[in-house]
C-alpha cells in the first residue's frame, strides 16, 4: 500500500462519519463531546483535503452530497475497524481501575441496579460506573456500553451472553383504584377495568388475553413508553399496570391484581462483547452482576 497517497486525518474522517450519522453538527458535537465550531472546522478541513463537498445544508440539518454518500461506506468501515482496535486493546487491559458502562431497562436501572452499584463501589472504589437507562437495545459492538442486561438472548456472533435467571412480572394496582372498581377477584371482572399501555400496538392486549383476560384497546386509555412513568401512574391509582414482582410486592399502597393470575415470565441475560469479556474489570463486574441478578425475585427487565 502506498501510504503517501493517504492524505487525510482520521480525526477529520471521524467528524464526517458522526456528523453524517447524527444528521447535524450540533448532534455530532454532543456525541463526540466537543465544541460545534471545532467539529465544523474538522469537517471543512476534510473537504479541503479531499477536494470534495460532503454536505449540503437542509434547514437546520445537513444532507450528504453524492460525493459524501460515496465516501460514507468507506469511512464507516474505517470507524468499525477503529472500534475493533479499541475493543481488542480494552480486552487485554488487566487493570481493575477504570470506567464500566452498564445498560439496562429503565425499571432495572432505577430499582435494581442501585444496590448492586453500591456494593460494587464499596468493593472496588477504583471503578467508575456509568449507567445507560434505556429500553432500546444499546449497541455493544459500537462500544455504546460494556455490559447489557437484557430480556432476550443476543444473536450476534461477537457477543457472549449468560442467562442468570428468570423473573416474573404481574398485574398491580393501587389499593385506591381497586376499591374504586369493586376489588375484582376474577378475570371476568377486569373486562371493564382501565390498564396502562406501553404503545398503541395490540401486543399487550393479545398477551394479556392469552393469559385469560378479555380486553380490547378501549381498556387502555393511558399510554406511556416510559416504564418509570408507567409505575408512577400505577402508584397514583390511575389504572392497572404490569410491574416486576420484586418491585410491586414491596411498594406500600399497591398490591397484586388477581393473586392467582398467571405471571409473565422474563429471562435475564447478561451480555458483553467477546473481546471485552477478557478484561479483568469487565469480567469482575460481569460476575458480580450475575451473582446479584441470579438471586431469587430480582424483578423482570421489561
Amino acid at each position: 500500500m502506498d501510504w503517501r497517497s493517504v492524505k487525510f486525518d482520521w480525526n477529520r474522517a471521524r467528524a464526517f462519519l458522526v456528523t453524517a450519522e447524527e444528521g447535524s453538527l450540533s448532534a455530532a458535537a454532543r456525541a463526540l463531546g466537543m465544541a460545534q465550531p471545532t467539529l465544523g472546522r474538522q469537517v471543512d478541513a476534510l473537504e479541503e483535503e479531499l477536494g470534495v463537498v460532503l454536505f449540503e445544508r437542509a434547514g437546520r440539518g445537513l444532507t450528504l452530497t453524492p460525493a459524501g454518500l460515496e465516501l460514507l461506506d468507506h469511512v464507516r468501515a474505517m470507524g468499525e475497524a477503529a472500534g475493533r482496535v479499541s475493543l481488542t486493546a480494552s480486552g487485554q487491559a488487566q487493570s481493575i481501575e477504570g470506567t464500566i458502562c452498564i445498560t439496562a431497562s429503565e425499571i432495572y436501572s432505577a430499582y435494581l441496579l442501585p444496590p448492586i452499584v453500591a456494593r460494587l463501589r464499596r468493593e472496588q472504589p477504583g471503578i467508575e460506573v456509568e449507567i445507560v437507562a434505556s429500553n432500546a437495545a444499546i449497541d455493544l459492538k459500537r462500544r455504546e456500553a460494556d455490559i447489557a442486561i437484557r430480556s432476550f438472548r443476543p444473536t450476534q456472533p461477537d457477543l457472549i451472553a449468560k442467562k442468570v435467571g428468570d423473573d416474573l412480572a404481574r398485574l398491580y394496582a393501587a389499593e385506591s383504584y381497586l376499591e374504586r372498581i369493586g376489588n375484582p377477584v376474577t378475570p371476568e371482572e377486569l373486562s371493564a377495568a382501565d390498564f396502562i399501555g406501553f404503545d398503541t400496538t395490540s401486543v399487550m392486549v393479545d398477551g394479556l388475553n392469552r393469559l385469560g383476560l378479555s380486553l380490547t384497546q378501549k381498556n387502555f386509555p393511558v399510554l406511556t413508553g416510559n416504564h418509570l412513568v408507567h409505575w408512577e401512574l400505577v402508584k397514583a391509582g390511575v389504572a392497572i399496570g404490569i410491574v416486576p414482582e420484586a418491585i410491586g410486592d414491596r411498594e406500600p399502597g399497591v398490591r397484586r391484581v388477581l393473586k392467582d393470575f398467571t405471571p409473565m415470565e422474563f429471562p435475564i441475560w447478561l451480555t458483553a462483547h467477546r473481546e471485552l469479556n477478557t478484561s479483568r474489570r469487565v469480567r469482575m463486574v460481569f460476575d458480580l452482576l450475575a451473582e446479584e441478578l441470579g438471586r431469587p425475585a430480582v424483578g423482570a427487565a421489561l
